[in-house]
C-alpha cells in the first residue's frame, strides 16, 4: 500500500510531452488489463476505449482540442479515449450474459434474475440517463488507467476540453454507437515540465472526510 501511495504523490497531470520517449507495448498490456479490470456497475463496461498512436491520426485528433491540450496530444505517446456507449440497450446486456454463462461454465438461466435486474434498471433509464450513467462508467475506467499508469512510473493528462463531435468524427465513433466522453494522454514527463516540480494540493483530511 505504501508504494501506490507513493505512486499517487509521483503523479501530477502532466503540462509538457518527452515526444521521444514511447511506452513500450508490454506497459501498453498492462495498462490495458487494469482498464479491463477496472470497477464497473454490474460489471456491464458500457464502454469501449480507442488507444491512438499513429502520429498522423494523433495530430487530427489535436484539432478537436484546445489550448495545451493540443500539444500535448501530439507529443504523447498515446491517446486513450474512453467513448461511452449511446443508449445502451437490451442487446448489450445479452452480450454481457452470455458472456458470463461463456466464462463461468454456467448456463444463462442460471443468471436470468440478474439479467432481469438490469435490463429492468436500464428499461427505466430515459436515453439521456443511460447517456449520463455510461459516461460516468468510462470515467471510472479512466481512474483505473491513471493510477495504474503512475504504479508502472507512466505520465498521464486527463482531458475533457475537447470537441467531442469533432473526435467523433475523425475516428467515426457515431457509426459505432459510441461518444467520447473522455481522455487521457499517456506518455512521460518532459525533463523541462516546471508542473512536476509543484507540491501536489489536496484538501486536507478534516475538510475532505466525514466520519458518521
Amino acid at each position: 500500500m505504501t508504494d501506490y501511495i507513493e505512486s499517487l504523490n509521483w503523479r501530477y497531470a502532466v503540462k509538457k510531452y518527452d515526444p521521444a520517449r514511447k511506452v513500450s507495448d508490454i506497459d501498453i498490456e498492462k495498462l490495458k488489463e487494469a482498464v479491463q479490470l477496472s470497477v464497473s456497475s454490474m460489471g456491464l463496461q458500457p464502454y469501449k476505449v480507442i488507444i491512438v498512436e499513429d502520429k498522423d491520426v494523433k495530430e487530427k485528433l489535436a484539432d478537436a482540442f484546445s489550448g495545451n491540450d493540443k500539444n500535448l496530444a501530439v507529443a504523447a505517446s498515446h491517446i486513450f479515449i474512453f467513448a461511452n456507449e449511446v443508449n445502451v440497450n437490451e442487446a448489450h446486456i445479452d452480450s454481457y450474459i452470455e458472456n458470463i454463462a461463456e466464462t463461468r461454465g454456467i448456463a444463462k438461466e442460471d443468471v436470468s434474475g440478474f439479467e432481469a435486474s438490469m435490463k429492468g434498471y436500464i428499461s427505466s433509464l430515459t436515453e439521456e440517463q443511460k447517456n449520463n450513467w455510461t459516461a460516468k462508467q468510462a470515467y471510472i475506467a479512466m481512474s483505473g488507467l491513471i493510477n495504474a499508469a503512475a504504479v508502472l512510473r507512466i505520465d498521464t493528462t486527463p482531458m475533457e476540453g475537447f470537441n467531442a463531435a469533432g473526435v467523433n468524427e475523425i475516428l467515426k465513433l457515431e457509426e459505432k454507437g459510441l461518444n467520447a466522453a473522455v481522455i487521457t494522454t499517456v506518455g512521460y514527463r518532459a525533463d523541462d515540465d516546471a508542473s512536476q516540480n509543484l507540491k501536489k494540493v489536496r484538501k486536507p483530511e478534516n475538510e475532505l472526510f466525514i466520519t458518521i
